[in-house]
């Protein structure tokens, strides 16, 4: 079952289930949105989550390209991408949550072809301001559901204030020999589907007060389900990855953590420049000139010469054409090109700038403001290029091209 068709699936199912698709949005949230980038389906249905009546009506299903940066450092691993696709359905006010677990235990093992033996379940188990999800864990138990009760994995809420509630996630096991645990004890149970029972608001004080309405956000990360459904190792071995593992190897030679890496960030920043994002030194062009030199200290840890100008217009097509952008290839190779041009530039001064004496021990944090106010040397590239260890760096290896 290829990528498309469990979005034709996934959307029909919901559909016959009454509900109706709207179109996802790109990867910028609206002015005054706190966070950077979409993170979640559910960020540009927020007003409608508190009470606004949305004009499809109460039923909502699509497909949103998100983007994460929280989990950056743990890029390369078997199931996390920067940016992806994010299957999503809601209830605004209308169903509740043992509707929403029912209908999904349906989808992935009729509709999907999911064995349900391999199906782990974990419910909110209750804590200091809730009690525990009897209802959801009631639901798992009547479908033979094996599920596992917590506090901490099992509370969804955005962010430190705004809407929150108890959630239930879904598992699908991936090992080749028997658990030896539940979820939260082996990682070879994989999450692939969230469902939060969006009922509260927690006030700056920390006070939890209903919203006007009962809410269910369900959001299930579209590349990791296809990678689980085609037994694949990895969500980089799905077929959606195909063109960057038959064209990348024979460009750049990589071991397989490094082709991981700059697989996902060079397709992150082909999506994040196709929704109108520039490089910058703050916000969201920080975000995309972080990816950019991420996956270029890992291209040249073997080879200097190896340049973006040679990415392929194939994978840049093919990845716009993934995440139902329309972006001209030639705009994007020009300025990954120019922002490497950037950062060579940056790398030679740094060294230089970092040669002279006063910089050869330990550095204060004095030294560090100067670096960046007067070289524009950030505190990151800095520590790489002089190989130090430091907690506050964003996880960009030693740069020696």
């Amino acid at each position: 079952m290829d990528t498309e068709h469990v979005v034709r699936t996934f959307v029909e199912y919901y559909e016959d289930h009454g509900h109706r698709r709207i179109t996802g949005s790109t990867l910028l949230p609206e002015p005054g949105d706190p966070v950077l980038f979409t993170s979640a389906g559910m960020h540009p249905l927020t007003p409608y989550l508190e009470g606004r009546p949305h004009p499809l009506g109460r039923r909502l299903v699509n497909v949103q390209r998100c983007l994460r940066t929280t989990d950056l450092d743990e890029v390369g691993d078997r199931t996390h991408l920067t940016v992806f696709q994010m299957l999503g359905t809601w209830s605004l006010g209308d169903y509740e949550g043992p509707t929403s677990l029912e209908w999904a235990h349906r989808l992935l093992t009729e509709g999907l072809g999911v064995d349900p033996g391999l199906l782990h379940a974990t419910v909110y188990g209750g804590g200091e301001q809730a009690g525990p999800d009897t209802e959801s864990l009631r639901l798992w138990q009547e479908r033979g559901v094996p599920v596992e009760p917590t506090e901490d994995d099992n509370w969804w809420s955005n962010g430190p204030v705004g809407p929150c509630g108890p959630d239930s996630e879904i598992f699908l096991w991936s090992g080749d020999t028997p658990p030896r645990s539940t979820p939260t004890g082996d990682d070879r149970w994989v999450e692939v589907w969230n469902h939060v029972m969006m009922r509260h608001r927690r006030l700056e004080d920390g006070r939890l007060v209903p919203l006007p309405q009962r809410n269910v956000d369900t959001g299930m990360g579209l590349e990791r389900l296809v990678s689980l459904l085609q037994g694949r190792p990895s969500v980089f071995d799905c077929d959606v990855f195909e063109p960057w593992r038959r064209v990348l190897p024979s460009l750049w030679p990589l071991d397989e953590p490094s082709f991981r890496v700059v697989c996902d960030h060079l397709r992150s920043a082909v999506v994040v420049v196709g929704d109108g994002v520039r490089p910058a030194n703050t916000g969201q062009g920080y975000v995309l000139r972080r990816l950019v030199r991420r996956l270029l200290t890992v291209l040249w840890r073997d080879d200097p010469s190896r340049g973006l100008g040679d990415l392929p217009e194939e994978l840049i097509t093919h990845t716009s054409h993934h995440f139902r952008q329309a972006v001209d290839p030639g705009l994007v190779r020009r300025l990954l090109v120019e922002e490497e041009r950037r950062f060579r530039r940056l790398l030679e001064r740094g060294r230089h700038v970092l040669s002279r004496p006063r910089f050869r021990g330990p550095l204060g944090e004095e030294d560090f403001r100067y670096l960046h106010d007067t070289h524009g040397l950030p505190r990151e590239l800095v520590t790489s290029l002089r190989g130090d260890e430091d907690p506050r760096g964003d996880g960009v290896e030693s740069v020696r091209p």
